[in-house]
């Protein structure tokens, strides 16, 4: 298995990440853009994950060409995500997000199915080689913290550019695992689709990304506008992704302990303390580094255990189109949802009332998945899964 080029697509992805969600949003407050504004081209961005991701996986089932689809996608995400490097108009930028969110959906669920099936029988290994990704983001988010003061904010978009370029490389020189021979499931997409966990799963992880909304689009510009330094905004950054590198470590441990279903709803409470946390203490440092520490349950322990479930629920030939499935409905749906709540409530309502509004999202998150979990998985404790 070819671990280390796996690893290296994961720094790479999520070291883009790293600029693109911490900094973005702030670049574009530079550029002269209000808070509705941000919130609106973020959405765009994040929208584009909605439809994108299904077409490319029904792409990759239907043609059985997924490397070759997978490594078109992050080819094209650097050369359109150029059109915002030079941009500066509300349309032109819009545009050209939506663009790059197009091609940008088709890397990483096409790239995590692949990792799967590399892994075979031991898809809880997944976590271990995940983890590579949370130390790239660190790197870029601490990284960035440091550069982006002042008007060197205008640097961001190149920065994410050459990130962009590297992940490409990453893609094309990991290989495509062995063939498959994936069983077919009677009944196809729809008949899982209307299992009642599977249900809860999507449903609450859309509410715990619309949670995010707040968090991806304005928790730098929160800082910075209660006058913390962006070097200190990246290490709060930092600190929450280095919380969840001991999660993704130990995560075929934790699933073999407790059921999945348990850790989940766990995680979503956490999250929602988490917002409390962010929304009533802006001035403790202490307090909003405990905040970010529960980024080890809100977003390590909730992201390694949805893509387990996903990838035992969708099994055989809709293995693809699950995992685009998860991504478009919940990172897709679920984030413009929360960028564009986050954006009006900001403008609208103020910081409080924002982070308020994302803790009873994952509140809501957290008993829906409890709600409709199979009876065994209501249980912390691990008995059938």
């Amino acid at each position: 298995m070819p671990f280390v080029r796996i690893s290296a697509f994961y720094a790479c992805y999520f070291g883009a990440i790293g600029v693109l969600l911490p900094y973005l949003a702030l670049y574009l407050r530079h550029a002269g853009f209000q808070a509705i504004a941000i919130g609106q081209l973020m959405a765009v961005l994040m929208a584009m994950r909605i439809l994108a991701p299904g077409v490319w996986g029904w792409l990759a089932d239907s043609t059985g060409q997924r490397t070759v689809l997978m490594r078109s996608a992050a080819i094209g995400a650097p050369l359109i995500f150029l059109g915002v490097a030079v941009g500066e108009q509300f349309t032109w930028l819009a545009l050209s997000l939506g663009l790059f969110g197009c091609a940008w959906a088709g890397v990483l669920p096409q790239f995590e199915a692949n990792t799967l099936d590399h892994l075979g029988e031991e898809p809880q290994r997944y976590g271990r080689m995940r983890l590579w990704g949370s130390l790239g983001f660190i790197l870029a988010v601490v990284t960035g913290g440091l550069l982006f003061s002042g008007e060197r904010v205008g640097l961001v978009p190149m920065v994410a550019l050459g990130l962009l370029a590297m992940t490409a490389v990453t893609t094309v020189l990991t290989p495509p695992a062995a063939p498959r021979i994936r069983e077919h499931v009677p009944g196809g997409l729809w008949r899982v689709l209307k299992r009642r966990e599977v249900f809860g799963l999507l449903a609450g992880c859309i509410l715990l990304q619309a949670s995010f909304g707040p968090y991806y689009v304005f928790f730098t510009i929160y800082l910075r506008d209660l006058g913390y330094s962006s070097g200190t905004a990246g290490l709060m950054w930092a600190w929450g992704a280095a919380a969840e590198i001991a999660v993704f470590a130990y995560t075929p441990r934790l699933l073999q302990r407790w059921s999945a279903h348990g850790l989940l709803t766990a995680a979503l409470a956490a999250t929602a303390v988490r917002w409390l946390i962010t929304a009533c203490f802006p001035s403790s440092v202490s307090m909003l580094l405990l905040a970010q520490s529960l980024h080890m349950a809100s977003f390590g322990i909730s992201h390694a255990v949805a893509v387990y479930l996903v990838h035992r629920y969708f099994g055989g030939s809709l293995q693809n189109r699950g995992q685009a499935l998860y991504s478009s409905l919940c990172f897709g749906l679920g984030g413009a949802t929360g960028s564009l709540m986050a954006g009006y409530l900001w403008e609208l309502q103020g910081a409080m009332t924002v982070w308020l509004a994302a803790a009873v999202l994952a509140a809501a998150a957290g008993v829906t998945v409890w709600a409709t979990a199979p009876q065994s998985g209501k249980a912390i404790a691990n008995q059938a899964g």
